[in-house]
């Protein structure tokens, strides 16, 4: 009696063959999205807006990116959305008062003759759960990493979050995504990488998203954990070193000098 089609569905083989088949998918498509190598960017057509998103951390981590960030120009980066976790009261605050020094400067480089992206309008403030706390178990890190990813997902998909200064108008993805090296700017860089592999709203095929990650200028002779798993699992498209003996590293860490 020939076997019936429910026991074909349950045998070792259709399941093995089943699972092979999908994480072959699954492998293809992560090779299609992520850079092999260190990649020129795609040229930008001039003045084309450029909306970037930046992950601060407390502390250290939100001072050194401040810092990099100075002078910016908002004539090129017209929107920016800080992204922060939940209780980071410091973040937030720092990335106001940064915006507030770019409106008094008037947010545009010496000789500048268009008009600065500056004010409530330009920026916003999306906060988020935390991947993890100080201290929390193991057994909890995935349900907290969960929330962080999913809300994660939403400020990309929104562009706007639960800004603290937006004026509530989605601008869609960030052009960019700068870290610098806290726990949340993982989750931030797999939930683009989420949404770039599905394509959801032409994610990937238009090109936005682009991910740089700053290693810490502490960082001298070792990559911290953030900076390992955005060099060789996520595979962020730039990686940036601020200690020449770092360069190379991964075979795409690049050595610009001091940031910071």
């Amino acid at each position: 009696m020939p076997p019936t089609p429910l026991a074909l569905l349950a045998s070792p083989t259709f399941l093995l063959t089943t699972a092979f088949s999908l994480l072959l998918a699954l492998t293809l498509r992560l090779l299609a999205i992520l850079p092999p190598r260190p990649r020129r960017p795609t040229p930008r057509r001039i003045g084309a807006p450029t909306r970037l998103l930046v992950v601060l951390g407390s502390g250290g981590h939100t001072a050194e990116m401040l810092s990099a960030l100075h002078g910016l120009n908002t004539q090129k980066y017209t929107h920016r959305t800080y992204v922060v976790s939940s209780g980071d009261d410091f973040s937030a605050r720092k990335a106001a008062e940064f915006e507030r020094g770019l409106e008094a400067s008037g947010g545009e480089p010496a000789g500048g003759t268009e008009k600065a992206n500056t004010g409530a309008g330009a920026y916003d403030i999306a906060v988020v759960p935390r991947a993890r706390r100080v201290h929390q178990s193991l057994l909890t890190t995935p349900w907290s990493a969960g929330r962080c990813l999913w809300a994660c997902l939403g400020v990309l998909l929104s562009a706007n979050g639960k800004g603290k200064s937006g004026d509530g108008v989605g601008r869609g993805y960030p052009d960019l995504i700068l870290t610098n090296g806290p726990a949340t700017a993982v989750v931030v860089v797999l939930a683009a990488y989420v949404l770039r592999f599905f394509d959801v709203r032409g994610a990937n095929s238009s090109g936005v998203m682009r991910t740089i990650y700053m290693e810490s200028w502490a960082r001298v002779t070792t990559l911290s954990l953030s900076g390992k798993l955005l060099l060789w699992v996520l595979k962020a498209d730039r990686v940036l070193v601020q200690w020449e003996q770092l360069k190379g590293m991964g075979g795409r860490a690049e050595f610009l000098g001091v940031l910071v």
